[in-house]
């Protein structure tokens, strides 16, 4: 039994973190009930990445991992934001 693993990040950071999840998901569904017009889905996007960096960190290790994960998720995240802005210009354009 010598080999079993200890966790990385203590259970009382682990709950932090879950509870700021929970404060931000109802920050979110707050943010859609206010007319803050055009800044509304730019006020949700926002919650949405601070929500996806705090489980991409803690919650899936990247924090721990090798710097080419950390590289690789960057990129991803990257790529998918030019294809959503080249999108939108598509659409306010046709």
């Amino acid at each position: 039994m010598s080999d079993e693993k200890t966790h990385i990040i203590p259970y009382r950071t682990l709950a932090m973190i879950l509870v700021a999840l929970v404060i931000l998901t109802l920050i979110s569904v707050a943010v859609t009930r206010i007319q803050l017009g055009p800044y509304t889905v730019a006020a949700a996007l926002l919650i949405a990445v601070v929500k996806s960096s705090l489980v991409l960190t803690i919650f899936m290790h990247l924090r721990f991992e090798n710097r080419f994960f950390a590289f690789m998720v960057t990129g991803v995240i990257l790529l998918i934001g030019i294809v959503i802005f080249i999108t939108l210009i598509d659409y306010i354009y046709r």
